[in-house]
């Protein structure tokens, strides 16, 4: 039986919990985009040690979990080409719509916030249509 929709389970649990957390701990929104942002723009400000912290758990903890995993294929293209240019549209998306998933869909639609309800489907669709022609009529993921 495929389990793939096990470890999206767990791992949406893990970001809700993360952006939950976060938000009692900080009282602010966990947009991975906007933490992101502020270390590279300079406007972090005394948050720099905690944005690096919790960079620093999002890196590391696939590393900690590796022993869970027997096998996983994470679906990815191997053209570098590609993966760069994906990497810049997202970032680019991200600055364009003042947030990101995380922000957005996860703590932007659990808060009822509208902002973040048209985000959500704006990305979603826009990822619905980004697979069909980069997979379906390009071939290139």
């Amino acid at each position: 039986m495929e389990q793939d929709w096990i470890w999206g389970l767990i791992g949406g649990l893990l970001i809700g919990t993360g952006g939950a957390v976060y938000l009692l701990f900080n009282g602010r929104i966990m947009g991975a985009s906007g933490i992101i942002g502020g270390l590279i723009d300079g406007s972090a400000g005394n948050t720099k040690w905690e944005r690096i912290v919790f960079l620093a758990g999002v890196v590391l903890m696939p590393v900690i979990l590796q022993p869970l995993y027997h096998e996983v294929d994470p679906h990815i293209s191997e053209n570098l080409v590609v993966l760069v240019i994906a990497g810049l549209l997202v970032g680019a998306g991200t600055r364009l719509a003042n947030g990101c998933t995380s922000g957005h869909g996860v703590c932007g639609m659990s808060r009822l916030s509208v902002r973040g309800f048209a985000a959500t489907l704006t990305y979603i669709f826009a990822g619905g249509v980004g697979v069909l022609v980069f997979r379906h009529l390009l071939g290139v993921i």
